[in-house]
């Protein structure tokens, strides 16, 4: 499969709304370790605003595995869905995480359904933190209701699709989670106090190696 498809640009995904989230980081400093820290979630649990934030208080790379892609292919994800379908973009999904999860010292925001894959949850589990941020169906619905760049939810009932969808994969996060935060109505400043909070005291051994020859 080639990288590349057609020219395009790249989205903002998985905003969180507030507003003031990223106004005044939270300044913290380094772990004690370079393990990258991996963020899983449905879309809209606040990946990527909740991300960046960690990263910039833990002085760390952010990277956001839909931009990763988008980057590789050249166009936008509900292009990638179009011209190859969700099997397609499944594919490609595989091989940039692959590829980001070598990485150390960074924070990464998965996409919402990097976790269906076996080889996915493999990789996550095995090298580094893997963090759950968990969310209900209502204020998933809430935050990404107005988001026409979201291939999965353009259905008659996005609700009821955000609710399967949270069945289905909510059992697969939480298998490779070592650390899972409610994202409810605290602020990002407050959430991100917390997970440093975690992530200071998680003692785990990583793998951090290419599963390939």
């Amino acid at each position: 499969m080639n990288d590349a498809l057609t020219p395009g640009s790249q989205l903002c995904c998985d905003q969180i709304c507030d507003a003031d989230a990223l106004a005044s980081p939270v300044q913290i400093g380094r772990l004690a370790y370079d393990h990258p820290i991996f963020l899983i979630g449905m879309m809209g649990a606040g990946k990527t605003t909740i991300g960046k934030s960690l990263a910039r208080a833990l002085q760390r790379e952010f990277l956001d595995l839909d931009h990763e892609l988008e980057a590789r292919c050249g166009v936008r994800i509900p292009v990638i869905f179009e011209i190859e379908g969700e099997q397609g973009f499944r594919k490609r999904e595989c091989q940039a995480l692959d590829a980001c999860t070598l990485r150390r010292n960074i924070v990464l925001a998965t996409g919402g359904g990097a976790v269906l894959a076996a080889e996915n949850r493999q990789a996550l589990a095995q090298r580094g933190i893997v963090v759950y941020l968990r969310a209900t169906v209502e204020e998933l619905y809430r935050r990404t209701s107005r988001d026409r760049n979201r291939p999965l939810l353009a259905t008659p009932d996005p609700r009821a699709t955000l609710r399967h969808l949270l069945e289905l994969r909510d059992p697969l996060y939480r298998e490779v989670a070592d650390i899972v935060v409610d994202t409810g109505t605290t602020t990002v400043a407050q959430l991100v106090v917390q997970l440093v909070e975690r992530l200071t005291t998680t003692e785990k051994t990583v793998e951090i190696k290419s599963c390939t020859p």
